[in-house]
């Protein structure tokens, strides 16, 4: 499921191309009237569509970059989600194997690319209090949010969740030994990267796009996205979506190098006996959280803001000062249950505000 074709246009009869289904404003939301060439692509990966946007450049320039992007990516679905029969689902066998005696620490050799996902998710579950907890694969396979659209979808039981949770699955189960092989201690640990693969593949991307020469451009994942250079004359202008309506809540000029995620209940969701049930998992309960609606962060690195999205939106209204802090996040936007936008001081002076609900209140944080 992907588009294997391109077009070369001026910029001038250009609409806002990221605003797929309402989940995001892109670049174009004062629209455009300058000189140069951009070029679109889109691939289907990670469960959304993938728009990439290159600006000033030639037509051979392009081809080679969306040959180069299309395979990477394909090669990211199979080889990083645990629904498929590549590199991660076949880990996380072994690792149920490797389990299923107690005291058995077997070492698994990794393939290179699973290296970075797995040494790096370490480094941000610790620095996030485990809010972010890829280890929790088990637990998404029993919600079956990859479902969601199914019409007979229900949540799992209740003891089927406090099984797992008893066990407390978590990044320091496991370890890397001087050879790089992992060794897992807790058998409820199943890894699914799904807060992080996507920042990290288009943060590898962008490396590539710039090995080619390609200066301007922008990678947009169903709204997260990462833009290097300029806009012809200005920056890459990305409109925030609104939680509970189909609208922007905020705009935003993403500078050169800068990426920006968005974590929210909205995403994918179902409704069984009357309830709402989200995707965004509590590690530390087995349900839903419900303290946030929508978080969004700004970082120069896309993993790291993918990865603290979720984990400053499970931290929820409470804690998300005290994540985003440990994480290094400096830009924060946070809507609360209530409908309340928190943010901080460096965000609020990067925004601009063009829809707030009625009755909402914006309250700015300490700097972190």
């Amino acid at each position: 499921m992907h588009r294997k074709t391109f077009e070369l246009k001026s910029t001038a009869g250009l609409r806002n191309w990221a605003f797929a289904s309402l989940i995001f404003a892109s670049t174009l939301l004062n629209g455009c009237e300058q000189a140069g060439k951009q070029v679109n692509y889109s691939i289907f990966a990670f469960g959304t569509l993938i728009d990439i946007t290159l600006y000033d450049v030639d037509k051979t320039q392009a081809e080679t970059a969306f040959e180069q992007l299309q395979k990477d990516f394909d090669f990211y679905q199979q080889h990083w989600s645990p629904w498929t029969d590549g590199d991660l689902a076949r880990l996380n066998s072994q690792l149920e194997k490797t389990s299923d005696n107690p005291g058995n620490n077997a070492s698994l050799s990794l393939p290179d690319h699973l290296l970075p996902l797995i040494k790096r998710s370490i480094e941000l579950s610790e620095q996030s209090e485990h809010f972010y907890n890829p280890t929790i694969g088990k637990l998404i396979n029993l919600w079956q949010f990859h479902k969601y659209q199914d019409k007979n979808i229900q949540p799992p039981a209740d003891d089927q969740i406090q099984r797992l949770m008893k066990l407390k699955p978590q990044m320091s189960d496991l370890s890397l030994d001087s050879q790089n092989r992992l060794i897992n201690i807790n058998p409820a640990v199943s890894l699914n990267f799904g807060a992080f693969a996507k920042g990290y593949a288009i943060e590898l991307e962008m490396k590539i796009l710039q090995k080619l020469n390609i200066q301007n451009a922008v990678i947009n994942a169903g709204g997260d996205l990462s833009v290097i250079g300029r806009h012809g004359d200005r920056q890459w202008n990305i409109g925030i979506r609104h939680p509970r309506e189909d609208s922007i809540l905020a705009s935003i000029e993403v500078k050169h190098n800068e990426s920006i995620f968005t974590s929210g209940d909205y995403e994918r969701f179902y409704f069984y006996q009357g309830r709402r049930f989200h995707h965004i998992l509590d590690p530390k309960t087995g349900y839903p959280t419900a303290d946030a609606q929508s978080v969004t962060v700004l970082h120069q690195d896309a993993g790291r803001a993918d990865a603290a999205a979720t984990a400053i939106a499970v931290a929820g209204s409470k804690n998300w000062q005290r994540i985003a802090k440990n994480m290094g996040i400096s830009h924060v936007l946070l809507v609360d249950a209530k409908g309340n936008v928190q943010l901080t001081p460096a965000m609020k002076k990067r925004l601009k505000f063009l829809n707030k609900s009625p009755g909402s209140h914006i309250i700015v944080s300490k700097e972190l």
